[in-house]
């Protein structure tokens, strides 16, 4: 699985809006048939910083992804956007998605 995370910051008055700026390209991205997960989550330290976490079956799936349409439209806006150059890792995993944490679980009364 290809493994990718990657951290936006948002300029300060788009930063209320990046979900629905980003939404077309974020259905469209989880429609591809080699996307596993593709979810944004919003910086608890940061209200302008977005984290991105999205893991693709394999490494021809990522290029399809970088290739598309929807990928190449939304890096010709995203500049007029962001307020620096997203920070990334971007790694080959050896799983399929997800899997339980043995750690901890829920307790129930």
């Amino acid at each position: 699985m290809i493994f990718i995370v990657v951290k936006f910051t948002v300029r300060p008055e788009h930063s209320e809006q990046w979900l629905s700026l980003v939404e077309e390209f974020t259905l469209a991205t989880r429609a591809e048939p080699g996307n596993l997960f593709y979810e944004w989550s919003r910086s608890v330290d940061d209200p302008h910083r977005y984290v991105l976490v999205e893991g693709f079956a394999s490494a021809e799936a990522g290029k399809a992804h970088v290739d598309s349409e929807h990928f190449r439209t939304a890096m010709a806006w995203m500049p007029d956007v962001i307020a620096a150059t997203p920070e990334i890792v971007h790694t080959e995993v050896p799983a399929e998605g997800w899997s339980s944490m043995a750690e901890l679980s829920p307790r129930w009364a």
